[in-house]
């Protein structure tokens, strides 16, 4: 399913309204950059302090009603299309024709989902042409229709719907995941916005393909399908499996046939057109193709090109290829999510592939973990599919995991426990507020499945699943799973079956307190020496009223002489003392040395342990939490030695938090330290780093370090610049203004939020019109920030001035599509009523008007 983004930035904002979220922050890698290609978010979020007010966590069971999955009464065998569009009133002119066979029991009667159209006809066809009138019954939301008789599960039989889909005409529904549901979208459908193009595509998970052709819309039904697509001459257009054929009409229009030959669920239906530059590739004789605005067509290989190269990974990784005929991908403007994994076409968001070389820099292998993570749900989620919504991370958390694996296969075991690190925190973070199973059957919306539970939990669990079991048997039980559950839908146990009968364990005890239970361990682990033994203390806890008593298998490390000993432990009480053998006292003692546990560990260790464990740590984690350990002790000159070590590691996040740990450095080794620092913004060649470096030269208050922002503004990267920006915003000299002045034009997003920030800081009433017109060009990640700062801006300019500027926030506050850009509008008001108590009505009527339930609880917050 769809990149959950937009929930994860939501979980950063609620967050941030949390003191309690402010310890875990603390222990966030420097390193985190967001890129929009990743995630909905602005690259820099602007500090918001904790209110006295906070949420309540709610980690009770859940009271919502059971939700199976859907009964069946009649397979989908298959389903045909023949689609036009009317752009001026968005609408979709469409013939269906389904064939269906009853399921197992006698059926008289078929009840499709069909929301918001005008149904013109429904015919019997049974393989003539001219069909026999059906009686039917509509309430716009299921389209019921009596059969001209009872037919046996052994026979099929096809109707032909005429119908017209009005998807705008559709009550707005959404969620933090998928902001609009409405399942048909017509992107500047007019021509009247010249910095847009004109596109259609659709969206379909989890039920808006019924927005707009009648289906049985649950994921349990799966078809064949064929679509003729009619638009005008000058599209390219894209659908599910190969297109069979193309003609021109007499009215300048063309009708192309896409045709899939394998069953797929109703959901995983797509389609786009639109003016789209189309980049080709292969991959094992089958197409690969990259759908992009054509001024990326020639970066769109940058950023896709890798794709072959993971079809072949995956491939051989599952020992199952790549089942369906092509692969393509199409980047939409204004899509509704971060991305969406239709069967053999997936669709992102535009901004994964709007760079230009020089920002292609900064990205990383950023947008890889969204093209790894739609392209393994072509196994996992299209070729086998979850039975429903309930069961939801047998298509997420296998997508998420594909991220490290890419990671791990493409740049190494480092990189692959960032990802781990992240997306642990990720889920922590949400753990605060909620805590369910992550196979859920009971929910009050199964919009409420995409959260940060059934993508970053469920990839963690299947690392320990992995772990376990170890990496020939996981990979062989995935192979089970998918060779005896293809081309079908599936739920929990069979995944279940498929490791047990692999192995030849009971793993009911893993996948209950794992899949079935609500919460995480939370740990307190000391040790000592005794005995020519360790005596590890390790005690669970989490509140187990609502949460288990875990069972754990861990290995611990004792390192002596520069090498590790490996002991393996099984926990499985609240309390439990190990008792581990050594041949003497060791120089450092971990406890899940690898990082495996989804689990919050609080491991007691000395300074002197931290500073060992950095030195020889083979990985990125271990690295990580000893420099977070010693953070507070920089002033020791033997741990700011070995930080300055550390900016010489060879994996860039490890640097990163090297750098970090000397932010506002007051250690014996000051002039040491402000020169690496400046050497590292000079010199290094990776530009996260080199941003990392200036903002922590930033902390270094009434210090000149003007030369070297200098140089940063015309650094070739874009990161750099930004930071730059941030720094002189906090002091500014007689030449910065000159110097930001030059960059206003960009449409960078790092940079334009960072600009955005000067002004907010340091600008004046000459600058108010900037806010107002690079608001209407900013995109939605950058408006966040955008939109507070220039309510801190216009706190100094006189009321009479305001006006233009208050309309704007309250239009963007009232009806932006994007809720958190809403909130940033909302931030950006509240900042002006103290001089402004007339706004403080407006401010309460947006409260009230407010649709968004976890909107509406930010704003209760923000006093």
């Amino acid at each position: 399913m769809k990149y959950p983004v937009l929930g994860a930035f939501i979980l950063t904002l609620l967050c941030q309204f949390t003191a309690s979220a402010q310890a875990v922050k603390s222990s966030r890698p420097a390193s985190s950059v967001s890129h929009p290609a990743r995630k909905k978010t602005p690259v820099a979020v602007a500090p918001t302090p904790a209110p006295a007010q906070q949420p309540v966590p709610n980690w009770l069971p859940s009271t919502n009603p059971v939700q199976p999955a859907a009964t069946i009464l009649h397979d989908l065998v298959d389903t045909k299309l023949d689609v036009r569009f009317d752009w001026a009133k968005q609408w979709l002119l469409g013939t269906a024709t389904l064939t269906l066979r009853p399921h197992f029991y006698p059926q008289n009667q078929l009840v499709l989902d069909a929301k918001g159209f005008d149904v013109k006809s429904v015919e019997l066809l049974n393989g003539v042409k001219k069909g026999r009138d059906l009686k039917y019954s509509y309430d716009k939301k299921k389209l019921t229709i009596t059969l001209d008789r009872q037919y046996p599960r052994t026979e099929q039989y096809q109707v032909r719907i005429q119908y017209v889909a009005k998807p705008n005409e559709l009550p707005k529904g959404g969620s933090e995941a998928i902001t609009e549901d409405k399942g048909l979208y017509f992107i500047n459908p007019l021509g009247t916005n010249k910095d847009k193009p004109r596109q259609v595509w659709t969206q379909g998970e989890t039920e808006g393909s019924s927005c707009w052709f009648p289906t049985i819309d649950k994921p349990n039904q799966r078809m064949t399908q064929e679509i003729s697509l009619t638009v005008e001459n000058g599209f390219k257009t894209l659908s599910n499996g190969l297109l069979v054929s193309s003609r021109r009409n007499s009215d300048g229009t063309r009708t192309d046939v896409w045709k899939q030959n394998l069953p797929h669920a109703p959901y995983l239906t797509m389609l786009a057109a639109g003016n789209f530059a189309v980049v080709t590739d292969t991959w094992r004789g089958k197409p690969i193709e990259y759908y992009v605005d054509p001024p990326y067509q020639y970066t769109a290989k940058q950023v896709f090109g890798n794709t072959p190269e993971m079809l072949d990974f995956f491939s051989k990784k599952l020992g199952v290829d790549y089942p369906w005929e092509k692969y393509a991908q199409v980047a939409v403007h204004d899509f509704v999510s971060g991305a969406m994994e239709n069967t053999s076409a997936s669709t992102f968001q535009q901004q994964l592939v709007q760079f230009n070389s020089r920002e292609l820099a900064d990205i990383s292998y950023e947008p890889e973990s969204v093209i790894a993570h739609e392209l393994f749900h072509q196994w996992f989620g299209d070729y086998v599919t979850t039975e429903s919504w309930s069961n939801l991370p047998l298509n997420e958390s296998f997508a998420d995991y594909s991220e490290l694996l890419w990671a791990e296969q493409k740049y190494g075991a480092d990189a692959a426990a960032l990802v781990q690190q992240t997306k642990l925190r990720n889920y922590l973070e949400e753990a605060q507020m909620k805590r369910e199973p992550l196979i859920r059957y009971r929910y009050a919306n199964r919009e409420d499945m995409f959260d940060r539970h059934s993508y970053d939990k469920g990839g963690r669990v299947l690392h320990m699943l992995r772990k376990y079991v170890g990496d020939d048997a996981f990979f062989t039980s995935l192979n089970r799973y998918l060779t005896q559950n293809k081309l079908s839908s599936t739920e929990l146990a069979k995944l279940r079956i498929a490791f047990e009968e692999t192995t030849g364990e009971d793993l009911m005890w893993f996948f209950d307190q794992w899949f079935l239970q609500r919460g995480h361990p939370e740990l307190r682990v000391t040790h000592s020496f005794e005995n020519s033994q360790v005596v590890l203390h390790v005690q669970q806890v989490q509140d187990t009223l609502y949460q288990p008593v875990y069972r754990l298998p861990v290995t611990v490390a004792t390192w002596n002489g520069g090498q590790p000993t490996e002991h393996r432990i099984l926990i499985t009480k609240a309390d439990q003392t190990f008792h581990l053998p050594v041949n003497q006292r060791p120089n450092l003692v971990k406890f899940d040395h690898e990082g495996t546990l989804l689990a919050q560990v609080d491991e007691t260790q000395t300074q002197e342990e931290l500073l060992y464990q950095l030195s020889h740590a083979r990985g990125y984690l271990q690295k990580y939490a000893a420099i977070q350990g010693l953070r507070s002790k920089t002033a020791d000159l033997t741990v700011s030695s070995a930080f300055r070590n550390a900016l010489s590691d060879p994996f860039w996040a490890t640097r990163v938090a090297a750098l970090d740990g000397l932010r506002r450095y007051r250690g014996a080794e000051g002039s040491a330290v402000r020169k690496d620092l400046q050497r590292v913004a000079l010199n290094e060649k990776k530009g996260v780093v080199r941003a990392a470096a200036i903002s922590v030269l930033s902390s270094f208050q009434n210090e000149d370090f003007s030369e070297v922002y200098a140089a940063a503004l015309k650094d070739s990267s874009y990161l750099v610049v930004g930071a730059a920006v941030d720094a002189l915003s906090k002091a500014p000299t007689a030449a910065t203004r000159t110097q930001v002045a030059a960059l206003q034009e960009t449409k960078n997003s790092a940079l334009l939020t960072a600009l955005s920030n000067y002004y907010g800081l340091n600008g004046t009433l000459d600058d108010y019109s900037w806010f107002l017109r690079r608001s209407q060009d900013a995109p939605a990640e950058v408006l966040y920030v955008m939109l507070e700062n220039f309510g801190t801006l216009m706190q100094r300019m006189p009321p009479i001035e305001r006006e233009k500027g208050i309309q704007r926030l309250e239009t963007l506050a009232r009806t932006h599509p994007q809720m958190y850009v809403r909130l940033g509008a909302y931030k950006g008001l509240h900042q002006l009523t103290t001089s402004m108590p007339t706004l403080k009505p407006i401010l309460q009527d947006i409260r009230n008007k407010e649709k968004d339930d976890s909107l509406k609880s930010m704003y209760s917050l923000i006093q």
